[in-house]
């Protein structure tokens, strides 16, 4: 009779904790001193953040009443930070774009919901997304030099992720193939992209695009940036999804072949699930430096999440409110990177659990 062998029993999440923090002289005390200086630092912020603030009143108010942070500064110019120029009586577009895009990020994040359903969704929405916020499809048409604050930072990632991932593919494909002009061209766009700053590219894509243009020929700016990011991390990308082609054993594909599998039937239903699972870390934190690299869209004059923030404490009315507005717009930022890299780890332990079973 065969003994089925069962894995270890794993230790309840609170006794790893207190093995790791205090398990031992050693660990205790640095986990002790870093308490210390845990504390030391957030007693002063939650003075200024919460018990010497000024939640409600004019700039006036927080001048006077206290030396804490001025929230009252948050809530007068909340719809400037999130929508920027955008004309108030139509921020409802903005806002019905943000909620619609949140919604299918949930939608997408759902393995229930995988199918190849979601990539038509997906074109469709960002699609009518800058028809609303242009006003094509409801007048006024508004211009794009009037769009920023967070749909920009959520537009760009979105665009940015969906649009560079399919050419990231195909250039991690290319840079193993055996047919050397098809390597070398994957290889040369590749290391350029990945040799120059983002900035340099978006300068590119301001500066150089529109001379190369025809005589009256012109691209939107919001959206020459938006190429030059898609092109710039589909670089990045194509490594992250070329390290993971390498994680799977070359027999898989001859065995693949063997049994009668075509080669893109073998990169699809073989080689590709099982790369993609080995690379979710890299793929989710490359993720979140799109969302943090959006900032730099201010050099070009777009004005994302951050740089709506900081233009919103240039208002006469409220000068000077500059940590304030940094503080909320860093808070935003950490709720989106934080969702996406916790989420990262429930996939990846999903995942993982499935292919056991």
């Amino acid at each position: 009779m065969s003994h089925i062998e069962l894995p270890p029993p794993v230790a309840p999440d609170w006794h790893r904790w207190r093995s790791g923090l205090f398990g031992g002289w050693g660990n205790s005390l640095i986990t002790l001193a870093t308490l210390g200086v845990f504390v030391w630092f957030l007693q002063p912020f939650l003075r200024w953040a919460i018990f010497d603030a000024v939640w409600t009143g004019t700039a006036t108010d927080c001048a006077v009443d206290g030396v804490g942070a001025c929230w009252a500064f948050i809530g007068a110019k909340l719809r400037f930070i999130l929508f920027a120029f955008f004309p108030p009586v139509l921020q409802w577009r903005p806002a019905l774009v943000v909620i619609t895009v949140l919604a299918l990020l949930v939608l997408s994040a759902l393995p229930r919901f995988w199918s190849f359903r979601l990539v038509p969704l997906w074109i469709a929405a960002l699609v009518l997304s800058w028809l609303l916020m242009a006003g094509t499809l409801t007048p006024p048409v508004v211009s794009t030099n009037n769009w920023g604050g967070l749909p920009i930072t959520l537009v760009v990632l979105i665009a940015g992720l969906a649009f560079a991932f399919p050419i990231a593919l195909l250039l991690a494909l290319a840079r193993q193939s055996s047919m050397g002009i098809v390597r070398t061209l994957a290889i040369t766009f590749i290391e350029t992209l990945r040799g120059v700053p983002m900035i340099a590219v978006l300068y590119v894509a301001m500066l150089i695009v529109p001379l190369a243009l025809p005589s009256g020929a012109a691209i939107d700016k919001l959206l020459r940036a938006q190429i030059g990011v898609t092109l710039f991390f589909s670089a990045y990308l194509a490594e992250v999804i070329r390290a993971g082609l390498q994680v799977v054993p070359w027999g898989q594909r001859e065995a693949a072949l063997s049994l009668g599998l075509g080669y893109v039937q073998t990169i699809r239903l073989v080689v590709l699930p099982q790369a993609l699972r080995a690379v979710i870390p890299a793929i989710v934190n490359l993720s979140i430096g799109i969302v943090l690299n959006t900032s730099l869209l201010a050099v070009i004059g777009i004005y994302d999440l951050l740089n709506a923030a900081r233009t919103s404490a240039t208002d006469p009315t409220w000068l000077g409110f500059y940590t304030e507005a940094y503080v909320f717009a860093a808070a935003v930022y950490f709720i989106i990177c934080f969702a996406g890299s916790r989420y990262s780890i429930w996939l990846e332990k999903r995942l993982n659990a499935a292919s056991r079973h």
